[in-house]
């Protein structure tokens, strides 16, 4: 599944909370009924020393069938009155057991040695809480990125306008979403300040974290910090950075060219990013700078091996964060009073 090791034991420890809860529960319904009727304690007593005695039965080897068809009137003489005191007391069957919220693996995660769906299910709320803790992932999704910050107007040379060319990486972004698999191609989203590049990225982990797949979502400086922490700390809280990075479905390093470098994270994000193209993994990766400015910034061989292998979008326009906080102060400034001069251009 591509999910980190924390998130597996995050998912893991609530449904042993849960289980425990559900089976004391259980526990409490059984003592509440037994209370009530005391002859339902000793049919249980009963029902248990009968599987004893027909263990025995087997084992002496003496009228095996006649002892066995014996145990089996019993039992289900026993199971009918039980029925009986169930029905009497208003309650069904399998009251006394515990309630499950998964019947599948009764809230052990695994069924037949694999990964139950629930599991999966919460393993993926989680990420999603945590990327949430991030950014702001519930908003950032394909209805809410808008269009009409984006010029229809196309620029000199251009044959497109910065408003059709946005579309169309929009619909190829929901197509990827909705097609993706570990084959999808990796992604590079190329442009200025507030353009979308961001916006577009969480709404692909948005619907790729929906379909059940592991997505790690994080800006190049705080991973690359995780990485620093990791390989000159041995002390260091969490020891499988580099494992989740790698193992991960999906990878979104946010704003690449923004962080502090050194030799030892500049080796790292080449090694990174050149792991999962051999592991044919794919990542998204968006920044500000141009290929040129990534040539310079990290290396020839870092550019060459994203202009070949990543499939390139350009993003254009004008910042939209600011022309949307330009139109909320324009709405917020208040409005001159009646017959008070109007202030100046």
């Amino acid at each position: 599944m591509g999910y980190s090791k924390d998130i597996y034991e995050k998912a893991m420890e609530q449904l042993q909370e849960q289980r425990r809860r559900e089976t004391e529960l259980a526990e409490e319904r059984r003592r509440a009924f037994y209370a009530l009727y005391p002859r339902a304690q000793e049919i249980e007593k009963e029902l248990s020393s009968t599987a004893i005695q027909a263990a025995k039965a087997v084992l002496h080897g003496k009228h095996v069938k006649d002892e066995l068809s014996r145990l089996k009137e019993h039992n289900q003489a026993l199971q009918a009155e039980r029925r009986q005191l169930l029905e009497t007391a208003g309650l069904d069957e399998n009251a006394l057991l515990p309630q499950y919220a998964c019947p599948l693996c009764q809230d052990e995660g695994f069924r037949d040695g694999k990964l139950c769906p629930c599991l999966k299910q919460r393993m993926c709320m989680e990420a999603c809480k945590r990327l949430n803790q991030i950014s702001p992932l519930s908003l950032s999704t394909f209805d809410t990125f808008q269009l009409r910050y984006y010029s229809d107007q196309p620029g000199e040379n251009e044959s497109l306008s910065p408003r059709e060319h946005m579309r169309g990486i929009l619909e190829y972004c929901k197509q990827y979403a909705a097609h993706f698999s570990l084959q999808s191609p990796s992604l590079l989203f190329r442009g200025g300040t507030g353009l979308g590049k961001t916006h577009l990225s969480l709404a692909v982990a948005g619907v790729v974290l929906q379909k059940g797949y592991g997505v790690v979502y994080d800006s190049v400086h705080n991973i690359l910090s995780s990485l620093e922490q990791e390989h000159f700390r041995r002390d260091a809280v969490s020891d499988d950075t580099t494992r989740t990075l790698l193992d991960c479905d999906l990878l979104i390093l946010d704003d690449l060219g923004t962080e502090f470098l050194s030799p030892f994270l500049t080796s790292s994000i080449y090694n990174l990013i050149n792991s999962r193209l051999m592991a044919q993994k794919p990542t998204i990766i968006s920044t500000n700078l141009t290929l040129k400015e990534l040539e310079k910034r990290y290396s020839e061989r870092f550019v060459s091996r994203i202009i070949g292998n990543y499939t390139h979008f350009p993003f254009y326009g004008k910042d939209v964060r600011q022309q949307k906080r330009m139109a909320r102060n324009t709405k917020s400034k208040p409005l001159p009073k009646h017959g008070s001069p109007s202030p100046s251009p």
